[in-house]
């Protein structure tokens, strides 16, 4: 297995019951958990400020005055800002995986990914008069691979309390607004809580730390997971992290320290527990490694993505057969997911089963709601035609 880092690919405006703004005040830094004496430089990188990443500038402000607050019903407001930064006549944003910028950069430059347009969108509402929450909706793991890295996605969204309507009564819960650009979420009923801002920023320092790590510059994905944890001291998931980079620079002893750290912050933090048993495996502890990937197989069965995640590391290390078993077992867990059927037909080719990978990549196209993705998956069923 290799390593997982996670990241919190956030996706746009969602809402739903809230609960309480999840913050844990009596958790302290754990500073023995630092290393700065080995990333001497890491001073040096430039750490966006909170109010640099949630800044708004004037042509912003112009464009909510004169676009948004004109109008009074808060989900017509709601639905002009969300049609304003996708129209191609105005923001026309377009999705950009590397994007990890801020309000102001995914405004002006017109990409952003997931997380900057969630950031982006918040500061709009907030200008635009709009009560509104960051959201975590708990999704099931779901990875995505870069290079010899898999990464764990996450699902933030936004939450919008509507007004209380004159002579309306709510008799349970809060009155509010739900929107939500993925029908997977939107479809089931995942556990969701409210989180404050310092969370957030703690997310987009770990997503810049997180890319840091894969691009090899240590020295900046530690002044990001620093800042992640400095921040948000709560925040299992850059601590889980920084215990990576801890691996990869040879303090595989602090490493495990870390892990355990992050796991003892969150019990449900699988990403945490695998790379776990991947240093202590490296240590030759093997009775620890044995439970800990138990636990894990327990834990991840049922889950599509797993099998998935199982299928593109067999495909990666080049085991044919094995790749396919898997994405047909993710498959027969959930046949909704456009992604295991673009996988199978990448594996189909590989084992040169072109009539097979057609009949998936054509699957595929059929569930995919995405422009841009469509665009890619019929290139490829053309191709796969011309192999015919």
């Amino acid at each position: 297995m290799k390593y997982i880092i996670q990241i919190c690919l956030l996706l746009l405006l969602s809402a739903c019951q809230s609960t309480n703004i999840t913050k844990n005040s009596n958790i302290k830094i754990n500073h023995a958990l630092y290393l700065d004496d080995e990333f001497p430089n890491y001073q040096s990188i430039t750490i966006e400020s909170s109010q640099e990443v949630f800044a708004i500038d004037d042509d912003m402000k112009l464009m909510v005055e004169t676009k948004l607050r004109p109008e009074r019903n808060v989900k017509k407001r709601a639905a002009k800002l969300l049609q304003h930064i996708f129209s191609q006549d105005n923001i026309d944003l377009n999705y950009e995986s590397g994007a990890n910028i801020t309000a102001i950069e995914a405004y002006h430059t017109q990409k952003a990914n997931c997380m900057s347009l969630t950031i982006m969108a918040y500061v709009l509402a907030k200008e635009a008069g709009l009560d509104i929450d960051f959201q975590d909706v708990q999704i099931p793991e779901y990875w995505v691979r870069n290079g010899k890295y898999n990464l764990l996605t996450g699902h933030v969204n936004l939450v919008i309390t509507k007004p209380q309507e004159v002579g309306k009564v709510v008799i349970w819960g809060k009155n509010i607004l739900q929107i939500d650009f993925d029908p997977y979420v939107i479809k089931r009923s995942f556990p969701r809580k409210i989180i404050d801002k310092s969370t957030v920023l703690a997310m987009f320092y770990n997503n810049k730390g997180a890319q840091a790590l894969v691009d090899f510059n240590y020295t900046k994905a530690y002044a990001y997971f620093k800042a992640a944890t400095t921040i948000a001291p709560d925040f299992d998931i850059s601590w889980g992290n920084l215990g990576i980079l801890y691996r990869l620079t040879n303090h595989t002893d602090l490493s495990i320290t870390t892990y355990k750290y992050a796991i003892a912050l969150d019990d449900k933090n699988l990403t945490a527990m695998t790379n776990l048993a991947i240093a202590l495996n490296l240590q030759g502890k093997t009775e620890e490694v044995i439970e800990i990937q138990k636990k894990l197989h327990e834990k991840r069965i049922k889950n599509p993505f797993y099998h998935a995640l199982l299928a593109d590391e067999a495909f990666y290390n080049g085991n044919i057969e094995i790749a396919i078993k898997h994405y047909k077992r993710a498959i027969r867990l959930n046949r909704t997911i456009h992604e295991f059927y673009f996988g199978l037909a990448k594996v189909y080719y590989r084992a040169n089963r072109i009539t097979l990978a057609k009949n998936a990549m054509a699957r595929a196209i059929s569930l995919n709601r995405g422009r841009q993705i469509e665009q890619q998956y019929i290139a490829k069923l053309n191709f796969l035609k011309r192999q015919s």
